[in-house]
């Protein structure tokens, strides 16, 4: 193995006619990049391709050597980027030239492995491989997060928290209660204001004050709700506000979120240090978080580009309901156009109430949602929610159909897919534990939409990559978020920019009902989105 800094492999690294293989190729291109080199050339990512063929297996290296190879590398030592030209003299020798051998021959069988598969290869080569660059510009770009707006934005949620914390307190007659508590809250809940007279005190002698049980005693005292209230303030303000601090950047002042490309067992992408996926959008306090998301450049603005609906898109494509897919072509609410049907009244007529409960089932029903679950989510009481998914299957019987096909072929072949051939495998199918084989069935039923869903994301964030560069636009993205782009535009450029991203996010591919994208921009990613 040739040792040397990456400047004396400078030529091979920007031939783009020479295969680069290693594990985590991403932070490979970062590095070089920095040093003013550009990776160029097929990328064949050894944890990629296997996330490809076992999304939820392990993808380190010292487990594929020893499952392909036989070959056992040190857990234990530190893995090098994966390239074959790292800069790290601490890791040369023996046990580094037993990596480099390995991840060669992994390249090797995995490639095999990939083309004995159907689908495998494409999906690699037409969007896997390219978004590895993508999100490796994202990266290194980062995203503007304004700190004394998160500040400010923090010292308003510790008031609401104090208030809510009172409020606890009162209710329960305890003033000294210990709301962090599960012992003390238990107590107030089972014992003193009796909420749920059938509980019986379990035998590990704690009373369950999980969010979940506890929703379900929240229509019998307002305490419930002031203390779910109060964990949701407090997990807002641990999990998202003060962490950032952190995170910022001190060289340009910006946030760089690492975006994991091999994680989840859908294909989605997800992000870590920090993780921002997970900023709750349905509450005005989570909301309020996107608000100090800022353009980093003065007179560029923030501009959003988000698919409308595109799961309930996707379940019309895939079950090929008449009335959904018409719904969707002339544009109408499917929402009340879905309320409509369920409960036999014209579109005209539909109330809010009605509307509420089919938006509901649109998005609970296709997931196999049970009579429990909806009757939790629509407060009332499991008869009326089994009676609306009864009206809800006899009004859509093709979406029914779709569930029960989808259900067959997983237990036939042990594994659905997407629209572009990515698997995902359920193994406990055949479950004997009932409990276990629902889970299994509702993520069978959940993969092919939700994953053909971030596949097509990830297409549109390549091209629209791709046609920012040949463009010579200085536009760039910041952020993917499930189904929503984030870009950082100057104010010349958002006429054209919103036009691209319209263009290009909705010929992604075409189906049986349109794709929709709601493109909007602003000073903060709150007024954009």
């Amino acid at each position: 193995m040739a040792e040397g800094a990456p400047e004396d492999f400078r030529a091979l690294l920007e031939d783009s006619s020479v295969v680069k293989a290693g594990i985590d190729l991403k932070a490979q291109i970062s590095a070089l990049a920095g040093r003013g080199i550009m990776l160029a050339g097929r990328l064949e990512d050894i944890e990629l391709m296997h996330y490809l063929l076992g999304p939820e297996r392990s993808h380190k290296l010292d487990v594929l050597a020893r499952s392909y190879l036989g070959v056992e590398l040190d857990a234990a030592a530190p893995v090098g980027t994966g390239s074959l030209f790292d800069d790290a003299p601490e890791e040369t020798g023996p046990d580094r030239v037993l990596e480099t051998a390995a991840m060669l021959r992994l390249s090797e069988c995995l490639l095999h492995e990939m083309a004995a598969t159907e689908g495998m290869m494409r999906l690699y080569d037409e969007i896997e491989e390219p978004l590895i660059a993508v999100l490796a510009r994202m990266e290194r770009t980062g995203v503007r997060v304004d700190l004394g707006s998160l500040r400010d934005f923090a010292e308003g949620l510790r008031r609401k928290m104090a208030g809510r914390e009172a409020e606890v307190r009162r209710l329960a007659g305890e003033p000294d209660l210990n709301i962090l508590s599960p012992k003390q809250i238990g107590a107030v809940l089972y014992e003193k204001l009796k909420l749920d007279p059938k509980a019986r005190k379990p035998k590990s002698g704690s009373w369950p004050t999980d969010e979940q049980t506890l929703s379900r005693l929240a229509d019998r005292s307002p305490i419930i709700d002031a203390i779910l209230d109060y964990r949701g303030l407090r997990k807002l303000l641990s999990t998202y506000i003060e962490p950032f601090a952190d995170y910022i950047s001190p060289v340009d002042g910006r946030v760089h979120t690492t975006f994991n490309q091999a994680l989840t067992a859908t294909g989605r992408l997800s992000s870590s240090n920090p993780n921002l996926q997970n900023i709750p959008i349905r509450t005005e306090e989570g909301r309020e978080i996107r608000k100090a998301f800022v353009a980093g450049e003065p007179g560029w603005v923030m501009m959003s580009a988000d698919y409308s609906q595109i799961e309930l898109r996707l379940m019309a494509h895939l079950c090929g309901d008449a009335h959904l897919v018409d719904a969707f072509r002339q544009g109408q609410d499917v929402h009340a156009a879905t309320a409509a049907k369920i409960f036999h009244v014209p579109v005209a007529d539909v109330t809010a109430d009605q509307r509420r409960i089919a938006k509901t089932a649109n998005f609970g029903i296709m997931y196999g949602i049970s009579s429990f679950g909806l009757a939790e989510r629509l407060r009332c009481p499991r008869s009326e929610a089994k009676q609306i998914i009864d009206d809800y299957f006899a009004s859509f019987p093709s979406i029914r159909g779709f569930i029960d096909a989808t259900v067959a072929q997983a237990r036939e072949r042990g594994y659905v897919e997407t629209l572009f051939g990515r698997r995902r495998y359920i193994a406990d199918i055949g479950a004997g534990n009932a409990a276990v084989r629902a889970l299994a069935e509702r993520n069978a039923v959940n993969a092919p939409i939700q994953g053909t869903a971030a596949d097509i994301i990830k297409l549109a964030m390549i091209a629209v990559d791709r046609r920012l560069r040949e463009g010579g636009f200085r536009s760039r993205m910041v952020l993917q978020i499930h189904d929503e782009l984030l870009l950082e535009v100057p104010q010349e450029e958002v006429a054209p920019v919103r036009e691209l991203l319209v263009r290009e996010m909705e010929g992604v591919i075409s189906l049986s009902v349109p794709l929709t994208v709601e493109c909007h921009d602003g000073k903060t990613w709150l007024e954009a989105h």
